[in-house]
């Protein structure tokens, strides 16, 4: 059975997207910690990420890397912030979360919420940056 993120890739759940190539796909949580909050996927539907194949996992870093220099430019924030926890959702993500303290990246705290088209403008200012 294809996971929620699989079924994001494949455009059967919408999303607001900020970055994609052939292999990965950033987009915005819909539960996020902080404005900006993304997730970055391998389309390649791998549950684990230590699970996935060396040269594909450099490649994913590179593009988060990529994801969170423009998310530097388009917030107000100290760092941008990097998790990867792997038991919410059995496909593989990495959380990118503008931050300005430790406490930022508090996954048991209330999450916040926006509108659809708050966070159109949210990944519209990502993708600008």
């Amino acid at each position: 059975m294809a996971s929620i993120f699989t079924k994001i890739i494949n455009n059967e759940i919408p999303s607001h997207k900020v970055a994609e190539n052939d292999e990965f796909l950033a987009f915005l949580d819909i539960q996020p910690l902080s404005e900006g909050h993304v997730l970055v996927v391998p389309k390649q539907e791998v549950d684990y990420i230590f699970d996935i194949e060396d040269e594909l996992l450099g490649r994913m870093m590179q593009f988060a890397k990529s994801v969170a220099r423009k998310m530097d430019k388009a917030f107000d924030c100290k760092r941008v912030g990097v998790s990867v926890v792997g038991i919410e959702v059995p496909h593989a993500h990495i959380h990118l979360i503008p931050i300005n303290s430790v406490q930022d990246m508090n996954f048991s705290k209330e999450k916040l919420t926006y509108t659809q088209d708050e966070l159109k403008a949210i990944a519209e200012k990502i993708k600008a940056s």
